[in-house]
């Protein structure tokens, strides 16, 4: 029962308690992961089936930890996911039914927006610069608030697309599905569909998944609430883990009220609050605790800790911007000089990336090593997506996206008019893209015949000749090998020396990396095949990658720095209007999600922390007198120390 040692009493009682639902209130740093991890293993060594275990997370990275120490601990597999791969899996076996076939594509943000793109075009308005975004969040929220589009909010669209949205909407769902791809909302509005719709579809899953586990349970949507409440529907064994004061997504649809709704949607639940932190000083938690009793939405509890008072809070207050990040710079210089403490152990927090700007300017004019976190990932590089566009292509004749990022590269003379002709005609002829391409190269006897330029057709001939040839490696060849040939075949090399010259050996390397991703993903994949490889990029984000690996100052928003820990932290910009941010003036539960995301940023400290704020700032152009934030008054004087520049 090593497994069972060293938990505290709280931890104990939600490891053990088996049947029915369990909400566990665990504060920062109280040891949530762990406790999650120990009541599967303690599951599958009561008897229960690892088949019928089920755990949920919100990064890939908690995923594989916790599946690696269960499968250590019990030798078991369980199937252990975030809620979006999770419904890729429910989708590759089930889909079918939804009129898609099994080996959808998968498209990211840039993607849906190219494909809404194509789609506006066939209606009059002609959109102006962030039109597509502003569409494309909403059809995002659509699907996250499971809202048909009719009683969609549209007055954050331009007036040209508000009375058109269903119809866009609509269109958009239609293109996606003829080019067989589902955009990432899919991953969770699809399986819910799935479930209303095809109600023997559902009793499998709720025969399959016995025991349902989630971690972060605050920052579910109300597509992954309706999910997890279909799966649980008969059994009610629900365990969830999380912290309404840690709720700060509700930007991206989160919703608070799911978890504390929680007794009223499962009646008779045991609620089991974790107080202990193992994280920070007793200080740290003492001020945050003070901090976040202003706010009314939450459960009552009481963070502490064995780990000793700890210093006071340092506080300053610089005359602009430029003094807070000279002040930022020496204190980082001297926790690392005088008491030892890595650079990668350091963060610096700001609420708006803009606020980066000054800080970088410090730190490399004094030479500090640092690096963004969360900034572009790796996957989202253009080349990169580039090679992925041909893997998909690869994979799939119907991703009419991938054709089309694909088609001029190198340059074919294939335009904007032409692509549409080809993505008319191929729907006309109900043939995917790449299919109609050959059929039309071919002279094949076709229903709409599209006359083309010679060149083009010579270009278009010469790039599914090209696909075929990668099909074929595809099916017999290593993935390195199929990726090592795209490169060549295509040319892609001698493309980027012409297009991107003063990045070329930056992006040459990318390749490189990609090339070694390969190599390593089909060592280490169960069964390694080109779907699984797309499946497994196109989930996932910049926040999976390391944190802190590397002797760097971490610089990143509060909301990136969620789940990790540092030994010294800075939150600077502690201002009004800029933290609480402008935009939660108007409302009193916005400034509430803006306290907990201080209370976030507090409790990631483990033994130093400071506020920082300016006097001074430039702001929308202007510089602007800043007044403190409120929350450095509700934290309360007797946990700060003012400290100066020297």
């Amino acid at each position: 029962m090593d497994y069972l040692t060293n938990l505290n009493a709280e931890q104990l009682e939600a490891v053990t308690h088996i049947d029915g639902p369990v909400l566990v209130l665990a504060g920062a740093g109280s040891g949530k992961t762990r406790v999650v991890t120990s009541r599967i293993i303690h599951l599958i060594k009561s008897g229960i089936s690892p088949s019928h275990i089920l755990g949920l997370t919100f990064t890939n990275k908690a995923a594989q930890e916790m599946k690696e120490r269960v499968n250590r601990l019990t030798q078991s597999q369980v199937w252990i996911s975030t809620f979006h791969s999770l419904g890729v899996r429910l989708l590759r076996e089930s889909i079918g039914v939804l009129g898609y076939k099994r080996d959808f594509a998968i498209y990211d943000e840039d993607d849906s927006e190219k494909l809404l793109k194509n789609c506006l075009s066939e209606f009059s308005e002609k959109e102006k610069k962030g039109d597509v975004k502003a569409i494309r969040s909403l059809i995002s929220k659509v699907k996250n608030n499971l809202i048909t589009p009719d009683y969609a909010d549209t007055d954050s669209l331009p007036l040209p697309f508000q009375d058109k949205f269903t119809a866009i909407y609509e269109r958009y769902v239609l293109r996606c599905k003829e080019c067989n791809a589902v955009d990432f909302d899919d991953l969770l509005y699809l399986p819910v569909r799935l479930f209303h719709e095809f109600p023997e579809v559902l009793e499998h899953y709720q025969q399959r998944f016995r025991y349902l586990l989630i971690d972060e349970y605050q920052d579910t949507n109300q597509a992954q609430y309706t999910l997890v409440n279909s799966l649980v529907e008969k059994t009610q064994n629900l365990f969830v883990v999380g912290d309404p004061d840690q709720s700060i997504y509700s930007w991206r649809g989160a919703n608070i009220s799911n978890i504390l709704h929680f007794e009223r949607d499962y009646p008779g639940a045991k609620v089991i609050r974790l107080e202990q932190n193992y994280r920070s000083r007793s200080n740290i938690l003492e001020a945050a605790n003070h901090l976040i009793t202003n706010n009314s939405q939450r459960y009552e509890k009481n963070l502490w800790s064995k780990l000793g008072e700890g210093a006071r809070i340092k506080r300053f207050s610089g005359y602009d911007e430029q003094e807070e990040a000279r002040f930022v710079a020496r204190k980082l210089r001297f926790h690392h000089e005088q008491h030892g403490i890595p650079y990668n152990q350091m963060v610096v927090f700001y609420r708006t990336n803009a606020q980066s700007r000054p800080l970088e300017d410090q730190l490399l004019s004094v030479k500090l090593p640092y690096t963004i976190v969360g900034g572009i990932s790796f996957y989202q590089r253009k080349e990169i997506k580039d090679i992925l566009a041909f893997l998909r292509l690869v994979h799939s004749n119907a991703d009419y996206i991938a054709f089309a990022r694909t088609i001029n590269i190198p340059k074919r003379g294939i335009g904007d008019a032409t692509l549409d002709k080809l993505a008319t005609h191929s729907m006309l002829e109900g043939f995917p893209i790449l299919d109609y391409v050959k059929a039309l190269v071919g002279k094949q006897a076709l229903r709409h015949p599209l006359k083309l330029p010679a060149k083009v057709m010579e270009g278009l001939a010469n790039f599914s000749q090209m696909i075929e040839k990668f099909k074929l490696i595809a099916a017999s060849q290593p993935l390195k090998d199929l990726v090592v040939s795209i490169i060549e075949d295509s040319h892609y090399l001698d493309f980027l020396a012409l297009e991107e010259k003063d990045s070329y050996e930056e992006r040459k390397e990318n390749l490189d990396e990609l090339i070694a991703k390969s190599i390593e993903w089909e060592l280490n994949a169960e069964s390694p095949t080109l779907e699984g490889f797309l499946e497994e990029l196109s989930l996932k984000s910049s926040l999976d990658e390391a944190v802190g690996e590397k002797e760097r100052i971490n610089l990143m928003t509060i909301h990136n720095g969620k789940g990790l820990e540092f030994t010294v932290t800075f939150l600077v910009g502690m201002e009004e209007d800029l933290f609480p941010h402008a935009n939660s003036r108007e409302s009193e539960s916005a400034v509430e999600e803006e306290r907990r995301l201080c209370y976030v940023g507090m409790t990631r400290a483990k033994e130093y922390l400071y506020l920082t704020s300016s006097q001074m700032r430039y702001m929308w152009g202007t510089q602007r007198f800043q007044r403190p934030s409120r929350f450095l008054l509700e934290i309360g004087p007797q946990y700060l120390e003012r400290v100066s520049m020297f």
